[in-house]
């Protein structure tokens, strides 16, 4: 039984970040750990909803409700048990999730949400921290064989939940160290890889097999997948950046997609090179794009030490609170977000788009040109019209594009197995998550297009029952029942 007046006692209260003069010093987390009295304090709010929205919010069908209320009574073990029995990754998902069940959780309508990341990744840290988490390998193989080529959550997720049901698992990733994004793609001041290589440990210790450094459809075609395997598993993300080649000037010495940026940054926190081609000393840094990977870029230009910071936005500035019945909960609300990035500096700009990247005729960008803009739908179409006499410089000698992501790769793999993108550049499958290729399935961002880390891990994990069952093997493995999770038809 939940206390009843928790709510009323506990207002919402997330743990100090790091002050922001100390933390750009490092890429060390932001938020410290959280004292286990403000832990239970929030975890004291939660209601436990005779109708618990905050289910619908998340993809994976986290038992919210249920684990908070343990962490109320101190039941850490039982906590991390309910946790892990929908989601694979919580110390991912506490640190990177945009959390939509706060967005949906009932207490919201008219007051503050439930903290429910925040007492997710203590229950996670609590459970590395006191050795709850084990490996919990097959006690009998199952005599099957699966290849997993992608490293991300779904590709993990997946591996995990087939390993543990004895299947023999192989993870293939073309970096030199798995995590998909996790690992590169994301800043440590996020996520700390020490994270991701605990889970790691332990997938290991239940028989997962790590092949680095290997490009799937080059150095292993996909022939040598299916005589060695039984079926395999396409999760290799959607990493195809999206571009403005159209923009004039696109192509001076200065101006580059995200994770141009992001990648080579992090291989230098992780010790694996001492120096980045794209480094925002010293420069005017103009970022566009205003989601999650724009605020990383802001992020890391802070502790590079830019000399200014403005973000782009061609959105107009949203609102702080929800716009009444234009917004209504509990979907996803249209307000301004702010990470923390933003509480350490730059500037942010809204309802503008970049003309024209401008040289100084010797092929290095010194400015963008600038123009306020609205984005209109013309005929169902989405278009962005500029208000006349509204264009401006901006200084800039770095200009870095995070507006997202155009889809999976084409690479040597797909056509080798016979498969084709749609339209939206990501792959088809049918309900049993396979593609149009006999025993190859797919799952995350590489079907669903670039999308929020629990989806890719509600993804994996029903790719992964799908292929339990392909595989003919006994009883069914647990997976999300969302229908908004299962694929499109082919």
């Amino acid at each position: 039984m939940p206390d009843p007046n928790g709510f009323l006692r506990y207002q919402r209260q997330l743990p100090k970040r790091r002050p922001v003069p100390v933390r750009i010093l490092d890429y060390k987390e932001v938020y410290p750990p959280a004292g286990e009295e403000l832990i239970r304090d929030q975890a004291t709010r939660c209601m436990d909803c005779g109708i618990p929205f905050c289910h619908d919010g998340c993809p994976l069908g986290n038992r919210i409700p249920d684990w908070n209320d343990l962490v109320r009574t101190q039941q850490w073990e039982a906590a991390a048990d309910s946790l892990h029995a929908t989601n694979n990754f919580p110390e991912f998902t506490g640190r990177l999730c945009p959390a939509p069940c706060e967005a949906a959780c009932v207490l919201g309508i008219g007051d503050d949400p439930v903290t429910i990341k925040q007492v997710e990744v203590e229950i996670a840290n609590h459970a590395f921290d006191l050795g709850f988490v084990k490996p919990q390998p097959a006690p009998v193989a199952s005599g099957r064989s699966v290849a997993v080529v992608g490293s991300g959550p779904a590709g993990l997720a997946a591996a995990q939940q087939l390993a543990r049901a004895g299947h023999a698992v192989t993870v293939y990733e073309r970096d030199d160290r798995i995590g998909g994004l996790l690992r590169y793609g994301i800043p440590d001041f996020k996520i700390e890889k020490h994270v991701i290589d605990a889970r790691l440990a332990q997938m290991s210790a239940e028989g997962v097999e790590f092949q680095t450094g290997v490009d799937v459809g080059t150095d292993i075609t996909a022939d040598d997948l299916r005589e060695r395997y039984d079926a395999v598993l396409l999760a290799a993300g959607a990493l195809a950046g999206r571009d403005t080649p159209e923009t004039p000037g696109r192509r001076l010495n200065g101006v580059h997609l995200a994770m141009e940026h992001l990648v080579p940054a992090n291989r230098i926190v992780a010790g694996l090179q001492d120096t980045t081609p794209i480094d925002a000393h010293g420069k005017h840094v103009i970022i566009i794009g205003g989601g999650d990977t724009g605020a990383d870029c802001l992020g890391v230009a802070h502790r590079q030490g830019a000399a200014s910071i403005t973000q782009l936005d061609q959105y107009p500035l949203p609102p702080d609170l929800r716009a009444g019945v234009k917004d209504p909960w509990p979907t996803w609300p249209l307000i301004l977000r702010n990470y923390a990035a933003h509480e350490e500096g730059g500037d942010r700009v809204f309802g503008v788009a970049v003309q024209e990247f401008v040289g100084d005729g010797n092929g290095n960008l010194v400015a963008v040109r600038i123009a306020d803009v609205s984005v209109q739908r013309v005929d169902g179409v989405r278009t962005v019209v500029i208000a006349p006499g509204t264009e401006r410089e901006l200084r800039a000698d770095l200009v870095l594009l995070a507006i997202g992501f155009e889809g999976t790769e084409d690479q040597p793999l797909l056509s080798q197995f016979g498969i084709s993108r749609n339209r939206r550049n990501v792959l088809d499958a049918d309900q049993g998550w396979q593609t149009s290729a006999e025993g190859v399935f797919v799952a995350g961002d590489m079907h669903k297009g670039a999308s929020l880390i629990v989806w890719a891990i509600a993804e994996g994990r029903a790719a992964a029952a799908a292929i339990h069952s392909y595989l003919g093997a006994a009883g069914e493995l647990p997976a999300p029942v969302r229908s908004d999770s299962q694929p499109l038809s082919v």
